[in-house]
């Protein structure tokens, strides 16, 4: 690949590490970020003055055991080409969150929308943004409309804090239902939940298993 074909939205190789060409390049001149970083790390490129030539960025293949699994999921270079091209994505929850996922968190989501049903599980390490992810994936599916309600599994000790992030930053308002809340507040255990659109759940509550009214989608961060 030439200066010339550079386009704005290519992903490059230059100083040891990959970037995005952004408008206002040229044929002697890119413009350019890095793909792990932001706006503000914007730089130039200047083709005849570099050390080493601007590439075009490569990713590893995938091995021949994994072609199979890999034609049914994102590739290594997805999250890139999301963060090149964001603000422009095809997702109906864009407008409904008050938070800004990283790239990486979108690609639990691009897999859950590729699945008819969707059964998936997302494990990383901590800190990296799999709750985020989790609550990306139910927003997306009930803006579409695929799903109408969900659940949600964890200790007790997390129902609040679910419930507060689910509102402050997605825009669903949860009923958290625990048994000591379920007592505190009188009410006998309903034998369905069909009431409750969106409900953070105490994980080790009784009997959850055994209802028949099941949520259309259920979440259990923290699961150990």
């Amino acid at each position: 690949m030439t200066s010339a074909q550079f386009s704005p939205g290519s992903l490059v190789r230059a100083r040891g590490r990959e970037w995005i060409v952004l408008n206002g390049s040229d044929a002697d001149i890119l413009r350019v970020r890095p793909v792990s970083g932001s706006e503000e790390d914007q730089t130039f490129l200047h083709l005849g003055l570099e050390p080493e030539p601007v590439t075009e960025a490569t990713f590893p293949a995938d091995a021949e055991a994994d072609r199979e699994f890999t034609a049914r999921r994102p590739s290594s270079a997805t999250p890139l080409l999301l963060l090149a091209c964001r603000g422009a994505g095809p997702f109906r929850a864009a407008g409904q969150i008050a938070v800004e996922p990283r790239a990486y968190q979108l690609v639990p989501l691009l897999m859950a929308l590729k699945l008819d049903v969707v059964r998936l599980l997302v494990a990383d390490d901590v800190g990296v943004g799999k709750t985020i992810g989790g609550r990306l994936i139910a927003r997306e599916l009930l803006d579409r409309g695929d799903i109408t309600r969900f659940a949600v599994l964890c200790p007790p000790h997390l129902v609040d804090q679910w419930t507060t992030e689910l509102e402050a930053r997605f825009h669903l308002r949860a009923v958290p239902v625990t048994a000591h809340g379920a007592r505190a507040a009188g009410a006998r255990p309903a034998r369905r939940r069909q009431h409750l659109p969106r409900a953070p759940v105490h994980r080790d509550q009784p009997r959850l298993h055994q209802e028949r009214g099941y949520p259309s989608i259920s979440a259990m961060p923290e699961r150990t």
